[in-house]
């Protein structure tokens, strides 16, 4: 279902949300990390560096991305293991737990937050950022096309949905009572992208996966075709640029 292509063509602009993330969990030395929805592995690579004697490993189910982070594995150092988020178990306790945009693909928050809570060793942290677009416009635009005839009966009950992310106050007060302190807070990015139709591009290399998936080569076109068309209604070019506005969701929470 992933293109790891797609997903690297706005790399520098995605992996700024990981950096803000990560400047609010605190240095100190850890001995295990686990970056859940590692992706391409580039950001996993960037801890390993970050915490030099931490063991990292990635946790992702796509295939074709962990292909492109295989390279940057080291024995012993930085490992890379084919999963889903929602199986995956810690063999031990972890003292960092990362999820960048990784989330919002899971059902049923509460039982996960819990479960990857339940694997923190003591002082351990776990810092996650979600996109939070599902009650914006584009999220409007996709929900419209979907339930439309000519695609309902295929794509029923597939993709993203506005509740793929809660209130930032839903998993602050799930947090504390799991026994953590939290840091939450919300951010909107301002994204100036170029191209012919740049918002398109950015969604079909991560929420529209699971869609097109679902669709057969000439359905798959016409829908985003349409799609394309109220995109770039709702992201008018200003000259030869786009500005995309992207709000995300973060929350650094350590066991106490």
């Amino acid at each position: 279902m992933w293109n790891a292509d797609e997903y690297l063509k706005f790399s520098s602009d995605r992996a700024r949300p990981f950096a803000d993330l990560l400047a609010q969990v605190s240095p100190d030395p850890v001995a295990s990390i686990v970056d859940l929805g590692c992706g391409t592995g580039h950001l996993t690579r960037g801890m390993a560096e970050r915490w030099p004697k931490a063991l990292v490993l990635g946790v992702d189910r796509s295939a074709e991305m962990l292909a492109k982070a295989e390279p940057l594995a080291i024995p012993g150092r930085i490992e890379f293991v084919q999963e889903e988020i929602a199986h995956w178990t810690a063999r031990q306790p972890v003292d960092l737990i990362v999820s960048n945009a990784a989330l919002h693909w899971i059902d049923d928050h509460e039982s996960l937050l819990t479960r990857l809570s339940r694997m923190l060793a003591p002082q351990g942290t776990l810092a996650v950022q979600m996109p939070n677009r599902f009650h914006g416009p584009m999220q409007a635009a996709i929900d419209e096309l979907v339930a439309d005839p000519r695609w309902a009966l295929q794509l029923k009950g597939v993709g993203l949905h506005r509740e793929s992310v809660r209130p930032i106050l839903w998993y602050v007060r799930l947090l504390h009572g799991l026994g953590l302190a939290v840091n939450a807070w919300e951010t909107t990015y301002v994204h100036v992208l170029t191209g012919e139709n740049p918002v398109l591009e950015w969604i079909k290399g991560t929420g529209l996966r699971p869609i097109l998936a679902a669709l057969n080569e000439a359905t798959s076109a016409q829908f985003l075709a349409e799609l394309g068309q109220r995109l770039k209604s709702i992201y008018p070019p200003m000259g030869d640029v786009t500005f995309f506005s992207m709000p995300r969701l973060f929350f650094v929470a350590r066991r106490q």
